[in-house]
């Protein structure tokens, strides 16, 4: 009968939403460790880019992407990275409270029109540029809280670091610190000193 049809078809897609709920925290734990050993061959900010320089130029673009191990970017780049983003980076636990709440604060004095301060840490930054999509909303907030989550309690400090540095954006179409070195100085990133490197740190996008 009809009925026992519509109830048999309620019952099926209730076992489908619950096994792709089952389903998605296992694929972003797979995804994260293997993070851990291996450099994303493209990054999902990367895609969201060459979309948005299609829809606006027709023009397809690929990135300017050379991920490098940290021992290869030289000292100064990572340093200049961490303070620039995350001072506390290698203190906190993925979430930089002390941030979050001078952020919040902030919000609520701001003027009109006035930039908003970040507060994201490096580890929300490599969940949100490596797996997520770049646009501020609450669903996108809670997808990086978990990303962030495993990768605290997967991966390494100086591996989260490590990627970073080969994912942020250090320009137009640009990603990594050895990208960005290459565009603005001509130059690798090992090569840079501490006011080049300060400098290509300047570049990155608020978090």
């Amino acid at each position: 009968s009809a009925p026992s049809r519509a109830r048999r078809l309620l019952r099926g897609a209730l076992r489908l939403l619950a096994a792709a709920f089952l389903a998605l925290p296992l694929l972003a734990t797979l995804q994260v460790l293997l993070l851990r050993w291996v450099d994303p061959p493209v990054t999902a900010t990367m895609l969201q880019r060459s979309w948005e320089t299609w829809r606006a130029s027709g023009e397809l673009r690929l990135p300017a992407y050379r991920p490098r191990a940290s021992t290869q970017l030289g000292r100064p780049v990572a340093r200049a990275f961490v303070g620039a983003e995350d001072a506390a980076f290698f203190l906190h636990d993925g979430f930089d409270w002390g941030a979050i709440c001078a952020a919040r604060g902030e919000l609520h004095r701001r003027r009109p029109g006035a930039r908003l301060r970040g507060a994201s840490s490096i580890s929300q930054q490599v969940a949100r540029n490596v797996f997520l999509w770049q646009r501020r909303s609450w669903t996108r907030k809670a997808a990086e809280a978990g990303y962030t989550v495993l990768l605290e309690l997967l991966v390494p400090k100086e591996r989260i670091l490590e990627v970073y540095l080969g994912v942020a954006e250090t320009g137009p179409m640009t990603f990594g610190a050895e990208a960005g070195a290459l565009l603005w100085f001509g130059a690798p990133a090992a090569s840079l000193g501490k006011e080049e490197a300060a400098r290509l740190a300047a570049i990155l996008p608020d978090p």
